[in-house]
């Protein structure tokens, strides 16, 4: 059930909420991500469910979606139907990921490898 507090939150409640700015949800609005209303104020009013499709918007961006592609996204997120083209847009993007995530378990291994040695070698020279 929701609480009426949620329904219509302005702009400050939904960025403090959801941990970003106010600047990033006006931004997230003109990339028709995220929707408002005005009250008779003229303030943005979000309606509930905005903090967490703020949430899914900034985790897409974090792996590296481009606007367009998390426009495409978003439906699906509400509604649960996909296009066979969406489909092949999250394929495509999973094995984006996938390929991302090897290349950075190779850093980090290599890293990994550079402290051990560094520290091996600062222990060989310290006497015992």
């Amino acid at each position: 059930m929701e609480s009426s507090q949620e329904a219509g939150m302005r702009i400050g409640e939904v960025a403090a909420k959801a941990g970003v700015s106010v600047r990033a949800l006006r931004y997230y609005e003109q990339q028709d991500l995220l929707h408002s209303t005005r009250n008779p104020g003229g303030q943005r009013q979000y309606p509930a469910g905005a903090v967490e499709r703020v949430r899914l918007i900034q985790q897409l961006y974090s792996v590296g979606l481009p606007s367009r592609t998390i426009r495409e996204v978003l439906p699906f997120a509400d509604s649960g139907e996909m296009s066979p083209e969406l489909l092949e847009l999250l394929a495509a993007e999973r094995d984006r990921l996938d390929r991302q995530m090897t290349d950075l378990r190779e850093v980090r291994n290599r890293l990994h490898d550079c402290i051990t040695e560094a520290r091996n070698q600062a222990g060989a020279g310290s006497p015992s």
